[in-house]
């Protein structure tokens, strides 16, 4: 291998374009390839003149054998299917966005395969690397300010009318995509987890008050931690008529951190020493900010053996299996322990229906 790594992007929806900012910005990176199903918004995407275009992945992973890593950006439901063809077929490693798989089962599975055929899987969770969470992440350290964490809280209060799940067949659809927890949530599902620790098990209530779907718009929670912390989530995409809060917040032995803005780029509150909050900030062009600088670039390094991957695969499966714990309480009506592998009977069924619209069989010679 070249001291490059070389990518290609399969979907080139809105989160493509940043994919392809990031990777030229990336020294020992580039993007060599896009493609999509659909001709025209495969030609509306921005990027380099260098950079070849198809509308079917199996013929650009036959044309350039030269392709490191593949980015799956296809709809949430595909993204497992998709993965596992260029892992299996193709041997080449993939980087996912979310979600990383429907199912804990599908994300496992994806996993084994990977690694009988010497590929990785990377596993995209960009908000971790941005300042605010660097920081909380530092302060709840053992040799932060803060101290161990009590009681942590996700509060995401979204408007997602009837339009917007209007747009694609796949959306608001348990096949396909999950509601509020699984699209909107999960990043913030994601930081709870990363900034508090494992959850031990979860009590949840979900309900669909705001658009006509089968998924859920509206989530509560309550969580016990390994720790012994609590906690509580409350994840809903039926506010109106305007998206109100974004935040996750820890309060701690020593004190609290809370951070919000439009993607988790804002430390609003540090008790020990507010001063210090603007520092810690970023202004965020887009809600998908700019750590997706650091994952392509730490991809790279460990498709190089420079380095361990920005997430591991075991610790992204970890988010899922909290996604599925929190369905399978809704659905049990109690708590569920994630020691007990909880699998939703909703989230992830298969629709090949659905799924037909976004299968890419190779071109016939």
């Amino acid at each position: 291998m070249s001291s490059s790594v070389k990518f290609a992007i399969i979907g080139c929806g809105r989160i493509s374009s940043r994919h392809i900012d990031a990777l030229g910005k990336t020294p020992n990176a580039s993007l060599v390839a896009l493609c999509d199903m659909n001709a025209e918004r495969l030609a509306e995407r921005e990027a380099p003149e260098s950079v070849e275009r198809y509308t079917n992945y199996h013929t650009m992973l036959q044309s350039r054998p030269d392709i490191d890593v593949v980015s799956v950006l296809t709809p949430s439901g595909m993204h497992v299917e998709h993965a596992l063809d260029v892992v299996q077929t193709y041997k080449r490693n993939v980087a996912i966005e979310k979600p990383l798989a429907m199912t804990p089962a599908q994300g496992k599975k994806l996993g084994d395969e990977a690694a009988r055929n010497g590929v990785q899987v990377f596993p995209i969770y960009q908000n971790r690397f941005n300042r605010a969470v660097q920081f909380a992440k530092d302060q709840l350290s053992g040799d932060g300010e803060l101290g161990p964490v009590r009681v942590g809280t996700v509060r995401l209060r979204w408007c997602r009318p009837q339009r917007y799940y209007d747009l694609s067949p796949w959306r608001g659809t348990f096949s396909m995509d999950g509601g509020a927890l699984t699209n909107q949530g999960i990043h913030y599902v994601d930081l709870l987890r990363y900034l508090c620790g494992d959850i031990k098990r979860v009590n949840s209530k979900m309900a669909t008050l705001g658009a006509d779907i089968e998924v859920e718009d509206t989530v509560v929670a309550t969580i016990e931690f390994e720790s012994g912390a609590l906690g509580t989530l409350e994840v809903l995409t039926s506010a109106r008529p305007d998206d109100f809060e974004a935040s996750v917040s820890c309060v701690a032995e020593k004190g609290l951190i809370q951070i919000g803005g439009v993607a988790t780029n804002t430390l609003e509150i540090f008790s020990p020493d507010n001063s210090v909050c603007a520092e810690h900030s970023e202004e965020f062009p887009t809600v998908y900010g700019f750590g997706h600088d650091v994952v392509m670039a730490g991809i790279a390094d460990a498709v190089l053996g420079k380095g361990a991957p920005p997430t591991s695969l075991e610790d992204g499966l970890k988010t899922i299996s909290l996604l599925h714990a929190i369905y399978r309480s809704d659905e049990v009506g109690d708590w569920v322990d994630l020691a007990d592998n909880p699998t939703s009977e909703r989230l992830g069924r298969p629709d090949d229906s659905l799924a037909n619209l976004y299968r890419t069989p190779p071109e016939k010679n």
